[in-house]
């Protein structure tokens, strides 16, 4: 794919940028190895002074920041001003946090024979980080936030349709006080990533993406012993069982389906309802998915823009086109509307079937799979069926079910009688095939740090202890 910025409304290439020469790069990575001996030693409170900073940018910014984000990939202008929000929010978080998450941890010296003895989080250098276009600011953000935190510098490949978000990014970090080298954006196609990825300056990478891409870096990365964190796809299940709230769950898979033009890897797929409920929700269901307007993104009022890419508008429609050749119903959409564009209308279809696409297969678009069960297991083993497990809806007003279906659904996450969504404060991250390692909060600043053992013994000690063994 060509680097370039390429109006999804339209199809109008707007403007196009040249990949890196290999000098290029070379120049970069050593830049990034420069500005790590220099970031790894300055304090906490210098770090978040200038993540602070870089927050205040983005609060001062949000209107151009949101406007690039929607000409690039087709976000709703409203929903890009929210994802500038997000990223200065956690900007703010990780730079009042990120000294606690990292604190030293004590360990009982008398029982190791030391005078003191501690676990302690250090950087572990340049990490690459290959990311996607649908949340083009939020997603290199969750990463950049706390790996500036921790002491770590960034190298940016970011999907090749949104190059002047990723640049914004490299020139934010570089505004907001941070050292050269600190985070810089490498416009290079996917054919360069496993240079980078080798070079032994690099020390880890993280990446967002399909699960095609996550298996092809960590494959390098295997190679050359290198820690990766992958986030990759999903097919979220929203289940509906019969005590829960009808007109609120449809109200919400509304959203949980069609945010972001329903690009999410997060977004609820696979709506499972109980048979006891099936008709009140698929009622209220299709209905809101039908008011939904679709237009201009970057008018007021539009809930849903077009797909990023054709290739992403034509596979969902091969996706549905399958479904009803197959004997699926069609309850809401369906339809590619004429004219240019990549543009895909809110669809609900019913009666999916194991021989169906959909069935198996992420859907990157606004359609919702609805599914009826007759019962509480019957839901959960559908939910599971699949080789995803990012996140997970449930929507249940009974104690014991919320119990139970916490402990029983197969994700990262699990949101009860609520949309999953990525916080700061929580932990992120999938099973099975959308991948390993967690983004965001403690565990996830964590990911990308040495945790050194400290042991220190009283002065002449001779050996650490005795009778203890080397190993």
């Amino acid at each position: 794919m060509a680097i370039a910025t390429t109006n999804p409304c339209t199809g109008e290439v707007l403007k196009t940028f040249e990949p890196m020469s290999p000098e290029q790069i070379g120049q970069r990575l050593a830049w990034a190895a420069d500005g790590f001996a220099i970031l790894r030693r300055t304090t906490f409170a210098q770090r978040a002074q200038w993540l602070s900073a870089a927050a205040g940018i983005l609060d001062a910014e949000v209107d151009a920041v949101a406007t690039t984000m929607t000409t690039e990939m087709g976000k709703t202008l409203a929903s890009a001003k929210a994802e500038v929000a997000k990223c200065a929010k956690a900007c703010r978080f990780f730079a009042a946090n990120a000294e606690r998450f990292l604190a030293d941890e004590a360990a009982d010296a008398g029982g190791v024979g030391a005078v003191r003895a501690y676990a302690t989080y250090e950087p572990l250098g340049p990490v690459l980080a290959v990311m996607p276009w649908n949340f083009p600011l939020w997603q290199a953000m969750r990463f950049a936030a706390p790996a500036l935190m921790a002491g770590n510098v960034g190298l940016l490949k970011h999907a090749s349709n949104v190059p002047q978000t990723a640049l914004f990014l490299e020139d934010l970090f570089q505004r907001a006080g941070f050292p050269q080298g600190s985070f810089q954006t490498l416009l290079i196609g996917a054919g360069q990533v496993e240079s980078v990825l080798t070079d032994p300056r690099v020390r880890a990478a993280t990446l967002t993406g399909s699960e095609a891409a996550g298996r092809a870096v960590a494959e390098v990365a295997g190679r050359e012993l290198k820690k990766t964190v992958l986030e990759l796809g999903g097919s979220d299940p929203f289940v509906v069982l019969p005590s829960a709230d009808i007109g609120k769950a449809a109200k919400v898979a509304t959203t949980a389906r069609c945010q972001n033009n329903g690009q999410s890897c997060i977004a609820a797929k696979r709506f499972i309802v109980h048979s006891d409920v099936y008709d009140a929700f698929a009622e209220a269901f299709v209905a809101n998915m039908s008011a939904l307007r679709v237009g201009d993104p970057m008018a007021e009022g539009t809930d849903v823009g077009p797909l990023a890419l054709e290739q992403v508008r034509d596979d969902v429609e091969a996706q549905v086109r399958d479904a009803v050749t197959k004997g699926a119903r069609v309850l809401a959409g369906g339809q590619r509307p004429e004219g240019a564009g990549w543009w895909y209308p809110p669809t609900v279809v019913a009666d999916i079937t194991a021989e169906m696409a959909m069935w198996s297969e992420e859907v990157f678009g606004p359609v919702a799979g609805l599914y009826r069960v007759g019962s509480y297991d019957e839901a959960v083993a559908l939910a599971n069926g699949t080789d995803f497990g990012l996140g997970a809806n449930a929507w249940t007003n009974d104690p014991d079910e919320q119990s139970s279906i916490v402990r029983d659904l197969d994700a990262g996450q699990v949101f009860v009688n609520g949309m999953v969504t990525s916080y700061s404060e929580l932990p992120f991250g999938g099973v099975k095939n959308s991948g390993y390692g967690r983004e965001l909060s403690a565990h996830g600043i964590r990911e990308f740090c040495n945790i050194k053992t400290v042991w220190l013994g009283a002065g002449g000690t001779a050996d650490a202890g005795a009778g203890s063994h080397s190993e």
